[in-house]
């Protein structure tokens, strides 16, 4: 009991009043994203409140995950990575088609996106294998990382899914950055690393390929590839220095802007917020991104710390590349908003991923530094 009372009396209160501030944030955005005007009416769809139940769910687990030890997640990583490639392997075979992509298992009474879970698989098997030995790593210890932790990534890029697949990556990335590499191995990084992406191009799909070309120019295809930047960026414009206001949004009150519920959400919030409460947004993110690395930097182990940086990463990432997408400077992707955007699976890992880090931060004073 005395653990137990140690527990609740060191909770990172900063961090959980900010999660709760985004996500309500996120509910009232999602509640004038999913009306649209009819005549003289306004309908619903019910998006905001499958949020609701996906967030109280959402809550459940961070809370499940903060009381589990998080030191006992070594032995969970390679268990959970083996279920998630088994996952994976099944959507080709049996997955549910949206959009033209399979990307989901339906189970019956639910839907559920593997990459979302392998994003979580990825996180615990690269901060057990990097945090197993101190120093910066050498071509065998990255190597042995990669050859481990890739594998996931390719099989969500191949469904095709390549903003999840990317957030994968990126995560992994930031984690070795976080652990160290050798000099030797920074330099021939850094020429080879450049040098590999425009290959990428090769491997991309006609449509991706499409949106790389249409960030340039989207005037190009104005009602096709290009639609999607232009009205988010005309929503984004028309908001101005303090928004429409509330439910007065009219790109998307009048169904201009598509995917005004998942992927541009934000320019939704622009539109009625303005600059100034947009602005505002991206503080409270600023603001929850450093209270996470100040846990990664104060985790009494190395294992916590990496677990900690490793979110840090997956936050900073998508928060990053939703708003470059929605302001036509990076790709259309697929990367939602934390929080904003709506989301069943990802809802529920990012609550996942922040019990983790309520849990480092809560145990940094229940047992000693190692």
């Amino acid at each position: 009991m005395g653990i137990d009372r140690r527990l609740i009396a060191h909770i990172n209160w900063p961090l959980l009043s900010i999660i709760a501030v985004l996500f309500g944030i996120g509910v009232l955005n999602l509640y004038s994203a999913s009306g649209f005007r009819m005549g003289e009416g306004v309908s619903l769809n019910p998006y905001y409140q499958k949020q609701c139940i996906w967030g109280a769910a959402g809550l459940v687990c961070m809370v499940l995950v903060t009381l589990f030890d998080y030191r006992h997640f070594r032995h969970v990583a390679w268990p959970l990575a083996v279920v998630t490639i088994v996952l994976l392997a099944l959507v080709p075979i049996m997955g549910k088609a949206v959009y033209g992509a399979k990307r989901w298992l339906d189970f019956g009474f639910m839907s559920f996106q593997p990459c979302e879970l392998a994003k979580f698989s990825t996180l615990l098997v690269g901060a057990t294998m990097l945090s197993k030995e101190s120093g910066k790593l050498g071509w065998g210890g990255l190597l042995t990382v990669l050859a481990v932790a890739l594998p996931p990534a390719a099989m969500v890029i191949v469904q095709p899914d390549l903003g999840s697949g990317l957030n994968i990556l990126l995560l992994l990335a930031g984690m070795i950055l976080y652990r160290g590499v050798a000099g030797r191995v920074l330099k021939v990084l850094l020429v080879v690393v450049p040098a590999l992406i425009p290959c990428g191009w090769f491997f991309l799909k006609p449509y991706q390929k499409l949106r790389v070309l249409t960030l340039f120019n989207p005037e190009r295809d104005p009602l096709g590839s290009g639609y999607h930047i232009i009205q988010s960026q005309i929503a984004i414009g028309s908001g101005q220095m303090w928004g429409k206001g509330f439910l007065e949004g009219t790109q998307s009150q009048l169904r201009f802007l598509p995917e005004k519920h998942t992927d541009f959400a934000l320019a939704v919030f622009a539109e009625e917020w303005g600059f100034v409460g947009t602005m505002v947004l991206l503080f409270l993110f600023c603001l929850f991104l450093y209270l996470i690395f100040t846990t990664a930097r104060d985790a009494k182990d190395r294992f916590g710390s990496f677990l900690a940086a490793g979110v840090f990463f997956y936050f900073f990432w998508q928060i990053l590349i939703n708003m470059g997408m929605v302001l036509g400077l990076m790709p259309v992707v697929g990367i939602p908003l934390p929080f904003i955007s709506y989301g069943g699976s990802a809802t529920i890992v990012n609550f996942c991923l922040l019990g983790i880090v309520l849990n480092v931060s809560i145990r940094r004073f229940v047992f000693k530094k190692t």
